[in-house]
């Protein structure tokens, strides 16, 4: 019987690498294709030095912990010993490989539809790039033959590592008298968040934990978690309230009133708040980032990780500290920040704690609500939904065609004002006369059409986000797409 090659299996699989690892669905992660990966991933890294180890963590996904005993069978088949890190934070996991200097693997499909499932990998010194993820594609090495397909056991050391980060960083208990929701659904750091907040001197009120996996995007808020939010903080008299994605690296916080806040402003604030000088962020955020004087460099990336860690690289040849962050609230420390006699390490990879603490600090120590905090920035406002099921090639013939005929967008949206910018970058993203944006773009995760807009009160935003996707659903379906 022939052995099948890597690059074979991998381009038969259906799996393809989105803004944030490999995503497909569940049924084609099968022990072959994650053993593809595994090999592919541990051959690309080992041509650049010698590969003795492999970090592994999982999120709380039913099918995350067979995926991830194909990946370890793997690892082991080609002599690589695993460390097996259990459920845990996808920014948990990346700290404890970079420390210790190995690459690492992370079973996660973070919020995308529970059918679906994901790996993440990381380089020894952070996530990988886009032509690491060709090579990978393109290992053209034999599939290795798994023997035992099982989990190595589980080592708590990663988890007690980033813990020990933000309690060093954070000292004493400045969160002493705050009272603090948590919202632990299913996601893979929810005991441990709550042992860091109760460290740092909160009291902790538990929420909506649920031991069915719940896919909480935070770009798109649900309206039943926005009434949930509004409802807890009235119910628990909270100071604010702190959620994430599954695999922990996308922050949801919401201020003592239950509103959720947008996760470019809660980057926008940490980054002021650390003191950082420039910034690299996707197209789709917040222009108050600009407007705010708080940066002396801001430059504008695709929507997606590895965009932002290629920009963050180049701004730390010219400036000391730098940092990025994505309008789903993730943020990349891009180099170590120093206040008074703390050290914080750079961890260039999503984070969702980072953002949320700093915040919460920050407000417990100007006695000032989180709602103050937001106040105090330039007046623009952003929304965000999706249309679901609604496949990317149709979602880019839709936007080619209105690339090249502006009005065409703006009758077919209802848009009450002329487009007088657009801009490519990633998706179309079009400035109105009136200074509202309307930003379009393919989920690179999931078959989903995104809406990003931007306009000069949130309820003005909220608007315009539900009519241009109603416009979207009543004037263009899947069948009209495909005809043109």
């Amino acid at each position: 019987m022939t052995t099948p090659k890597i690059s074979e299996v991998l381009a038969q699989s259906g799996v393809a690498f989105g803004t944030s690892g490999a995503r497909g669905l569940v049924e084609q992660f099968t022990d072959d294709v994650c053993a593809a990966f595994t090999a592919a991933f541990l051959c690309v890294m080992g041509e650049q030095g010698e590969i003795s180890q492999v970090a592994i963590g999982l999120d709380r996904r039913p099918s995350s912990p067979t995926m991830a005993a194909a990946c370890s069978a793997a690892a082991r088949a080609l002599g690589v010993e695993v460390v097996d890190y259990g459920v845990l934070p996808t920014p948990a996991l990346a700290l404890q490989a970079m420390t210790d200097g190995v690459p690492a693997i992370m079973i996660t499909g973070s919020h995308i539809p529970f059918d679906r499932n994901g790996i993440k990998f990381y380089r020894p010194e952070g996530e990988i790039t886009k032509a690491d993820e060709q090579a990978i594609m393109g290992v053209a090495a034999e599939l290795p033959r798994l023997s035992v397909i099982e989990r190595e056991p589980e080592s708590h050391a990663a988890a007690g590592s980033y813990v020990a980060r933000y309690l060093e960083w954070f000292p004493g208990q400045p969160l002493a008298g705050q009272r603090i929701g948590l919202y632990q659904h299913s996601a893979a750091g929810r005991d441990l968040n709550r042992q860091v907040l109760e460290s740092l001197g909160a009291e902790v009120v538990v929420l909506g934990r649920s031991e069915q996996f719940v896919p909480v995007d935070t770009e798109a808020v649900s309206d039943e978690d926005r009434a949930r939010g509004r409802d807890w903080a009235r119910r628990h008299h909270l100071d604010a309230l702190l959620t994430t994605d599954g695999d922990g690296d996308r922050p949801l916080v919401a201020d003592e009133q239950g509103h959720w806040l947008r996760g470019d402003i809660v980057g926008l604030l940490c980054a002021r708040e650390l003191g950082i000088q420039a910034l690299a962020v996707p197209v789709s955020c917040n222009t108050a980032i600009e407007a705010c004087g708080a940066f002396e460099r801001v430059v504008r990336t695709r929507v997606g990780s590895p965009y932002v860690l290629a920009a963050m690289e180049q701004l730390t040849t010219e400036h000391e500290r730098v940092a990025g962050f994505e309008a789903n609230g993730g943020f990349l420390l891009g180099s170590s920040v120093q206040q008074e006699a703390k050290s914080l390490a750079a961890l260039p990879t999503r984070d969702a704690l980072l953002p949320a603490l700093t915040l919460m600090v920050a407000g417990a120590r100007a006695s000032k609500p989180l709602s103050a905090l937001v106040a105090g920035l330039p007046e623009r406002y952003t929304a965000s939904d999706r249309l679901k099921n609604f496949p990317t090639e149709q979602s880019q013939v839709l936007l080619a065609r209105w690339q090249s005929d502006l009005p065409v967008m703006q009758q077919a949206l209802g848009l009450e004002h002329a487009i007088v910018k657009a801009d490519t970058t990633d998706g179309l993203r079009v400035t109105l006369t009136n200074g509202d944006i309307v930003h379009l773009r393919p989920s690179g995760n999931a078959p989903e059409l995104r809406c990003y807009v931007e306009s000069v009160s949130n309820e003005r935003a909220e608007e315009l986000v539900a009519n241009t996707l109603r416009s979207l659903q009543g004037t263009m379906t899947a069948s009209e797409v495909h005809e043109s």
